[in-house]
């Protein structure tokens, strides 16, 4: 088989990639632009006013947090992800022999990771992010 045919049958394969690549980028352009040329664009001090859960804004946007809402918030994106990470772990865990000692060497990754996680929960409980007084 020549080169060239080779090589055309091959980049058919992405074909059905592309035409969804294409699909999706033509309808996130489409949304756009009809929204802007169909939806309503009435202006006017209401619509201009700061909304905030239904309430009227109080106070100013530039106030100081305390430093515990982020680190919650830290510690909510490494549990977050370590849930993610455990997935196609446990998958490919299941699939190896026992016996073998890629076995050990993948039990011992998995327990690393979530031994920072831990430490992460336990940094965050020591400094107090977890009272709410």
């Amino acid at each position: 088989m020549p080169l060239p045919v080779l090589a055309a049958s091959e980049l058919a394969n992405y074909l059905p990639v592309g035409v969804l690549v294409l699909m999706a980028i033509t309808f996130a352009v489409a949304n756009v632009v009809l929204s802007l040329l169909i939806g309503p664009n009435r202006d006017g001090a209401t619509k201009a006013d700061t909304y905030e859960s239904g309430m009227l804004p109080v106070g100013t946007a530039r106030k100081r947090f305390n430093v515990r809402f982020y680190i919650i918030a830290m510690t909510f994106l490494v549990f977050d992800v370590e849930v993610i990470f455990l997935y196609p772990w446990a998958v490919t865990f299941s699939n190896i022999n026992p016996q073998s000692p890629e076995g050990g060497v993948f039990l011992g990754r998995v327990l690393f990771f979530m031994a920072t996680t831990v430490i992460a929960y336990a940094y965050g409980y020591r400094k107090g992010v977890f009272r709410f007084d």
